[in-house]
């Protein structure tokens, strides 16, 4: 067993950003793998692209703001900011190369084949279409452009944050004066994507082709010289003085208008763009050479998740996936409050439908009989029923008490505007603690019965968002629990007012307990495994780069405890360390749905314990935001939570292991089960509803071959 000093040295913890990157990369490797379908490949492509302009925006902004305040504090793998920037870009070039390579060579060349030609450069129009085209940018956006020259008179304009231009040299007709700088927006009021007639398939370009194309009807008096797109990134981290903010709601509403002219931090340009045409943007945007991503391709490659929108290719995506299905416990008829009465009822979304918790709030909203409701909410959806339902609630006069995240980034604006509707229909809104985010996913429903009041709970590991519960893997519990009702009551009172209690009964809450709560249950593992007890921990997360959670485990394996990690972004700690991490496997699995729950298994000498959670294992989780982990107590419940966990541990199709070199590999198939976790879910979802299938007290979601293993 290593010394306890070696859990904590800098060269057994991996950078946080790097592991990001390498993240990123796996979603890559969907879109590069030519065993899913066309359409499919391009959706991931686009994640790819949508995911990496916020890593930029957030993380990698940040770093810059270090290094430009001279802050040179080491990071958990002890890189100081200007090394993890210098780390961030390589990695950065080179998955951008990445992108296109997948984009050029494998994608592109496919869609002539499958009856989709994509017009690449406007040169490559036919007569037709180029007459068609050019009548297109008369009629629909030539009226909608802002052409904007930049000389004596006219400064540099302010270039938006994400937006597609093009820039142009250009000169007088007259040949009189010096090459000048012009540039126009792509309009994101109009569609990129333009369809072209066409007598078989169908034929599209991009709307920057055809502005390209006629860029010299909007510079009359000029020669075009050269044309190209660019598109940069700004700093979109908000940096809000809480303390000294006198309107919480106000202070961030001024800060957005200031996130689309931060700090210009990336610069996206066609590969080849004149190198005048270049140095020009590059010294007004103060763009360092390294933040420079020539681009072989179209920028910004989110557009193919309209390309994915288009009709007629349904035959070029995923069909395998079912649509999220009935909870049987939970007929479309039958009354929440009643169902949960007859016991726990655990859902996984989104193989089961997110509509029973809609239900439960629309029912609790005019139930004569319920007296408040009070809810969390951190992301909602843009048309969210859930924000009309407790509308509706105050409307009938109970006492609806929310709390709205106004810091949930890049939510803020949304959360704004919902704050202030919640509010005006007479709800009481909360805006959250200072300092602190809350993350935590929970509901109250308080009811009056004839023996007296009676607490209904919500409790969740994701977002009350019913258009983000159809993609990403979440589980939900309903119960009436007396002493997770005690609990739900404790949690608003701390969050609406100062009442911290002494004391939690089934419920860990952060930032003040749950951490150390974590740390017990690790610990207790380590002394059975020492005592040659049975100690495993199973633990599936979005991310883990908590450094006192990380040395925790690593003393805990090589204490002997086999130690199951499932995690999807970020992974901070090294496996197969010598006397540090050899009991330690780590897995990441990217399909179809975006894993998202938290689970947490712990063999406790025989007598297992399950809890979700809101909270990842990171500093922010469990140090600087509110969130709730609850335990799964039931017995039916706790085996629905093991065949989870045992169905992605057993995954061979979308699961990345990491290697003990920090890289990540697909499983090795050979002389194993093919099996798709998440293709099996769904599978055993229609299952259950088509059969009506119930064992035990009706409330598992377990196939037969699990039963009694």
């Amino acid at each position: 067993m290593a010394e306890k000093s070696d859990f904590s040295k800098v060269e057994n913890y991996t950078n946080r950003e790097l592991s990001w990157l390498l993240f990123n990369k796996r979603v890559l490797s969907e879109a590069r793998d030519k065993q899913l379908p066309l359409f499919e490949r391009l959706k991931f492509l686009s994640i790819t692209a949508s995911n990496l302009d916020e890593f930029f925006m957030v993380r990698v902004a940040s770093l810059k703001d270090m290094v430009n305040a001279g802050y040179t504090k080491k990071d958990i793998a002890g890189l100081t900011p200007n090394e993890q920037l210098i780390e961030v870009n390589k990695a950065t070039h080179e998955l951008v190369e990445q992108q296109y390579v997948t984009y050029n060579r494998s994608l592109f060349p496919q869609f002539a084949a499958n009856g989709l030609r994509l017009v690449a450069k406007h040169e490559d129009l036919t007569k037709e279409e180029a007459a068609y085209i050019d009548q297109y940018f008369e009629d629909n956006v030539y009226p909608v452009l802002t052409p904007m020259a930049v000389d004596s008179s006219r400064p540099f304009p302010l270039i938006r944050n994400k937006s597609l231009n093009i820039g142009a040299l250009v000169k007088k007709k007259n040949g009189e004066g010096e090459l000048e700088f012009a540039t126009v927006q792509v309009p994101s009021v109009l569609s990129r994507i333009i369809p072209m007639p066409t007598t078989e398939g169908k034929a599209v370009i991009l709307l920057e082709e055809v502005i390209e194309r006629n860029v010299h009807k909007l510079f009359l008096n000029y020669d075009i010289v050269c044309a190209y797109p660019f598109r940069i990134m700004r700093n979109a981290d908000l940096s809000i003085e809480e303390e000294e903010a006198e309107d919480l709601l106000q202070e961030i509403e001024k800060q957005l208008k200031k996130r689309q002219w931060g700090q210009a931090i990336r610069l996206e340009v066609e590969a080849g763009m004149d190198e005048r045409l270049l140095k020009i943007i590059q010294d007004e945007l103060h763009i360092g050479k390294e933040d420079i991503y020539p681009i072989n391709g179209p920028l910004d490659l989110t557009f193919l998740m309209k390309m994915y929108g288009l009709d007629g290719f349904e035959h070029l995506k995923e069909q395998s996936y079912s649509k999220p299905q009935q909870v049987p416990e939970l007929p479309e008829e039958a009354n929440v409050f009643a169902k949960i009465r007859e016991g726990d009822i655990l859902m996984y979304h989104p193989y089961q439908t997110f509509e029973p918790v809609v239900r439960f709030i629309r029912q609790a909203a005019v139930d004569p009989d319920v007296l408040a409701i009070k809810q969390t909410l951190y992301r909602v959806s843009g048309n969210s029923p859930i924000i009309a339902a407790l509308e509706q609630a105050a409307e009938n006069g109970k006492q609806v008490s929310v709390l709205v995240e106004l810091k949930a980034r890049f939510d803020e604006e949304n959360n704004i505007v919902w704050a202030k509707k919640l509010e005006k229909a007479g709800c009481h809104v909360i805006y959250g603690l200072v300092g602190l985010k809350t993350h935590s996913k929970i509901t109250l429903v308080v009811r009056r019965e004839e023996n007296g009041i009676r607490r209904y709970v919500h409790l969740g590991t994701g977002n009350y968002n019913d258009s983000t519960a159809k993609l990403y893997t979440d589980l939900g519990l309903l119960t009436c629990s007396e002493t997770i009702g005690e609990d739900a009551t404790a949690v608003f009172n701390m969050l609406s007012g100062y009442s911290e209690p002494r004391s939690w009964n089934r419920l860990s809450v952060a930032p003040l307990w749950l951490k150390d709560r974590f740390l017990y249950l690790i610990e207790r593992e380590k002394k059975h495994a020492l005592q040659g007890r049975p100690a495993h921990i199973i633990a599936k997360m979005n991310s883990l780069c908590d450094k006192s959670i990380i040395e925790a485990l690593y003393e805990a394996s090589a204490a002997g405890v086999k130690i199951e990690l499932i995690i999807r972004g970020i992974c901070c700690l090294k496996v197969g360390v010598p006397g540090v991490s050899e009991n330690i496997s780590v897995r990441s699995i990217v399909g179809n749905y975006l894993e998202h729950a938290r689970i947490f298994y712990f063999e406790n000498d025989g007598k297992p314990e399950y809890y979700c959670a809101s909270a990842d294992w990171m500093p922010r989780n469990l140090d600087r935001r509110v969130e709730i982990m609850f335990p799964i107590e039931k017995p039916a419940l706790q085996e629905k939570v093991q065949y989870i966990l045992d169905c992605q541990l057993r995954d061979t199709v979308k699961a990345h292991i990491l290697q003990p070199n920090g890289t990540y590999e697909r499983v090795d198939k050979r002389g194993k089960e093919i099996y798709n976790s998440q293709l099996g879910f769904c599978e055993e979802a229609k299952r259950m509803v088509d059969t009506k299938e119930k064992v035990a007290d009706k409330r598992v979601f377990i196939p037969k071959r699990h039963q009694g293993e």
